[in-house]
């Protein structure tokens, strides 16, 4: 049977998921951000530093972050936004048939409206059954101005070495080269990691497969535009305090995002987004 339980991780108040065939995961009410996904019969597909620091005012690194409403330092607000660093509410933990499921909900504060003077409503709503993992962010303009905003489901997927890894899928796709800042066109079909990679890949449809010798993930997204593919490499790796030196080579981020349209929301409308996983 499905279950949704309150629980605790690494001493922060936590979700835990069981789908009725045996998948599982793990959300923070820190951040909203999902930091374990186990599908059925399978072992953990996200990767987590065994370093990262825990608690209000923390960003974990690692699992999917929330990112909202500013993608990395792209305006004038703290990196990433303002959501992954603050304690949400478990608002909703309804199971659907064989699918374990929980809505966690952030509202905005006097905290968030002096950083971003707007009022709005957040949802991460996760689901898990069989091999795959739901994710979707949804977001309500509670106010009586429109606002813009970027989103990102910033997801550190596991593996055994990245070095050997391939994504595949974005063939013929436009992306943002963000550590030269300059855009380019990606030809071949399959995406490598031989050192640092921060690329923006616009109007990318999808969907996109993560591939390693004897697994693999597909990856799918709906109402996201954008993809981000991220590892920081050896040297920057070594300059991050919350990432192991080598642990560059045991995760690969593929973000669904919204960068480089921003999303309008006027008062009373919602956006949502979803990003979808299947492991193979």
């Amino acid at each position: 049977m499905a279950s949704a339980k309150k629980t605790e991780f690494q001493g922060q108040p936590a979700v835990a998921l069981q789908s009725s065939d045996g998948a599982r995961a793990t959300i923070l009410l820190h951040g909203g951000h999902l930091v374990s996904w186990i599908p059925a019969g399978g072992v953990e597909q996200l990767y987590l530093s065994p370093l990262s620091a825990y608690g209000e005012g923390q960003a974990v690194r690692g699992g999917v972050p929330v990112i909202f409403p500013q993608f990395a330092s792209r305006g004038t607000l703290p990196r990433h936004g303002l959501l992954r660093t603050r304690g949400w509410q478990l608002a909703d933990t309804t199971s659907h048939g064989a699918h374990a499921q929980a809505v966690l909900r952030f509202v905005a504060d006097d905290a968030t409206r002096a950083l971003w003077p707007h009022d709005f409503e957040a949802e991460v709503t996760v689901s898990v059954i069989g091999q795959q993992l739901d994710i979707e962010f949804a977001v309500v303009n509670s106010g009586d101005t429109d606002f813009e905003f970027t989103v990102a489901l910033h997801s550190y997927l596991r593996t055994n070495d990245v070095l050997k890894a391939q994504l595949e899928g974005l063939q013929g796709i436009r992306f943002e080269d963000n550590t030269t800042g300059q855009w380019q066109q990606q030809w071949g079909d399959v995406t490598q990691v031989v050192g640092e990679i921060d690329r923006l890949y616009h109007d990318a449809p999808g969907p996109l497969t993560l591939r390693e010798l004897g697994r693999k993930v597909s990856i799918a997204h709906s109402d996201f535009t954008d993809v981000v593919v991220w590892n920081p490499g050896p040297t920057n790796a070594a300059q991050l305090k919350d990432l192991p030196d080598d642990d560059w080579l045991k995760m690969l981020c593929v973000e669904a995002a919204r960068v480089i349209d921003p999303v309008t929301l006027p008062p009373g409308e919602e956006w949502a987004g979803m990003q979808t996983f299947i492991a193979g």
